[in-house]
């Protein structure tokens, strides 16, 4: 399927959610209303006719200083791939400065969990619903989000207590019987 037959497809089913799309370098990036980001991805991967089986990335990206007006401060691109089919897309959405959130989509990918995880740490984007919405590469104190253009790059935060994932962790190992003894 080419990229005007995927957008077609797409579009039979959730015009109303689409705000633009455009080929860029091959690959068709679709802007969608960050409210629908469930529905459209629910869709990619379910219809047999397009079988996006992989989330092959998520990227934020903060456009504050970026030369051309978009549609909110921040963006989120999930990169989709369908293996079945050989094809790829790209869903974008804007969110705005003021706070920028999304509907989690770590229950229909499992690297989900941890690419808004990391949105989050890096961008200060959230992800409703998402289980364990905390940092992975900052400490648990660290205040602000790096990533973010705002961010003072000399700023230096100091680690008072090293945190773990152990809670996580211990939850899966919990649910499959296993106990953990520490000591």
């Amino acid at each position: 399927m080419d990229n005007q037959s995927l957008l077609e497809h797409i579009k039979t089913k959730h015009l109303s959610e689409i705000i633009d799309a455009y080929e860029e370098y091959q690959y068709l990036n679709v802007i969608i209303k960050p409210e629908f980001i469930r529905n459209i991805i629910s869709y990619l991967r379910d219809d047999p006719n397009l079988k996006f089986e992989m989330l092959v990335d998520l990227v934020s990206i903060d456009y504050s200083k970026y030369p051309e007006k978009k549609l909110g401060r921040f963006g989120l691109v999930y990169h989709m791939k369908s293996l079945t089919h050989n094809h790829r897309v790209a869903i974008r959405v804007f969110l705005p400065e003021e706070n920028p959130e999304i509907d989690s989509i770590h229950d229909l990918y499992k690297n989900a969990n941890w690419l808004e995880r990391e949105a989050w740490d890096q961008m200060g984007i959230r992800f409703r619903n998402h289980p364990n919405l905390k940092r992975i590469l900052n400490h648990k104190d660290f205040v602000g989000h790096p990533l973010r253009k705002d961010y003072p790059i000399d700023r230096r935060q100091w680690l008072s207590e090293p945190d773990d994932l152990m809670d996580e962790m211990e939850k899966r190992l919990k649910e499959k019987g296993i106990i953990l003894r520490r000591g």
